[in-house]
């Protein structure tokens, strides 16, 4: 685990589809958009992927995906007209983590390519580096289209007024937590049975009795990347641990292995495959020491003593953050947990739902009341390391209908996204107008999202 934090994929809106009945016809135009081909095979990959990425089909896949593909011909045919290019860089970047997820998803390369009807790796990330590429091109026409959207309090309060109280929006239940975490001792001689096992794997590599990829696949306690033979793809240095980033970026020979490294998630060796400019992709074997039960036990003695403490007045839940902690993040924040989920609409706020807290903590919180502190008990913090810890409750929000004294924040950005689709869906029906459209037999008779593909 060298990644600091997830990272948010683009789901393109391009290219795929099986055939229907005749299994055995070639591959054929389906419709045309502008200049634009759409074939059988386009609607056919996009079906596999969206199966695959357990994304649901809004009606017939075979309607639903074809109008789909072409609303994207539409962004990319008036991005050509105004000069709107992707970014190559972040294009590579995204693909290099979107391939290897999908490996992970499918459990190695060969079964990938299986899967993917014997195309070869190369073939999938040519096809991947064209849908992000379009995708990317076609956010940046919307962000054209839409401008900047500038709405009052007034307009937030419009917008609710007018909605009836059953389709009022569902606000989900949140928490704001505080934290205090203490990391159960690792005695040094199992740290150092650590090191002398990665000194091991580093002598059979060194003399060609196994390969890096192979202990990796074996021994990496980094689940993720073992599965590819230690690979992590090409990350940046922000997307990585610094010491990982330090140890991995200085290395300049693919044959040479770094020293051991340690990093918050555990020890590390680490062998370079290729830099591309500021991106480097590297394999590593992770070896985590076990922490053991005597340890956790006496890191939860220490915790109930702070916790009577607390309750005697003896010191604030801030101060015990502050001054015991063992995590940096919260202790600086003096025990408030900030939400690190960047998929989340919480991200970077103190808010939390149950499903986002950190393993081991929702059972805890779930029981609690506001202002309550908990006894001592063991969690997975975000490095994956068992910790002991001790939480207050700070707030909780129930889940209810949203209303504009309480939920004013999430009801703009509702109104924001309203007012989005409005002027998107505004601006497909009157480039459908000027723009050539043809749909072969078979293909037309469809519940189409937008009335303008079929002209009389």
């Amino acid at each position: 685990m060298i990644r600091k934090r997830l990272f948010v994929g683009m789901i393109s809106v391009c290219m795929a589809i099986p055939v229907i009945a005749q299994k055995n016809v070639v591959d054929e135009v389906i419709w045309v958009v502008g200049d634009e081909a759409i074939l059988r095979s386009d609607v056919e990959n996009q079906r596999l992927f969206m199966q695959s990425e357990g994304i649901r089909f809004e009606g017939d896949p075979y309607c639903f995906i074809p109008e789909q593909i072409a609303v994207q011909k539409l962004f990319l045919s008036q991005a050509k007209i105004d000069s709107i290019y992707a970014d190559e860089a972040a294009v590579l970047r995204y693909v290099d983590r979107r391939v290897n997820m999908m490996i992970t998803q499918m459990g190695s390369q060969e079964k990938l390519e299986e899967y993917m009807r014997g195309k070869k790796l190369s073939q999938i990330k040519e096809e991947q580096k064209r849908l992000a590429r379009d995708q990317q091109v076609v956010e940046e026409m919307q962000k054209k289209i839409v401008g900047e959207i500038k709405l009052t309090p007034s307009d937030v309060r419009k917008y609710f007024n007018q909605l009836s109280k059953d389709s009022l929006p569902m606000i989900p239940s949140t928490v704001e937590v505080e934290i205090v975490t203490l990391e159960p001792r690792i005695p040094l001689e199992d740290i150092d049975a650590i090191k002398a096992r990665l000194r091991e794997f580093m002598e059979q590599i060194n003399k060609g009795e196994r390969t890096f990829a192979t202990l990796a696949s074996i021994y990496s306690e980094d689940m993720g990347s073992a599965m590819r033979g230690g690979e992590t793809g090409f990350m940046s240095k922000i997307e990585m641990a610094p010491e990982y980033a330090n140890a991995a970026f200085n290395l300049n020979d693919p044959t040479r292995i770094s020293n051991i490294v340690e990093t918050e998630y555990g020890y590390h060796i680490i062998q370079l495959i290729e830099k591309r400019g500021d991106r480097l992709n590297s394999r590593h074997i992770l070896l985590r020491p076990k922490v053991l039960d005597q340890e956790i036990s006496k890191a939860i003695t220490r915790l109930d003593t702070l916790y009577t403490d607390i309750h005697a007045k003896k010191l604030t839940f801030e101060d015990a953050a502050t001054i015991f902690s063992s995590d940096k993040d919260t202790r600086n924040n003096k025990g408030l947990m900030v939400n690190q989920d960047m998929e989340s609409n919480n991200y970077g706020t103190s808010k939390f739902e149950m499903q986002e807290l950190p393993q081991g903590m929702g059972v805890v919180i779930d029981k609690m009341e506001v202002g309550e502190i908990s006894k001592p008990f063991r969690m997975k913090n975000n490095a994956q390391k068992d910790v002991v810890a001790i939480v207050r409750l700070k707030s909780r929000v129930k889940a209810h209908q949203a209303n504009v004294s309480d939920d004013y924040q999430a009801l703009k950005v509702l109104v924001e996204s309203k007012k989005k689709d409005e002027l998107i869906n505004a601006w497909i029906l009157n480039k459908q107008k000027s723009t050539y459209i043809r749909i072969s037999d078979g293909w037309r008779e469809c519940d189409f999202k937008y009335s303008g593909w079929i002209k009389e």
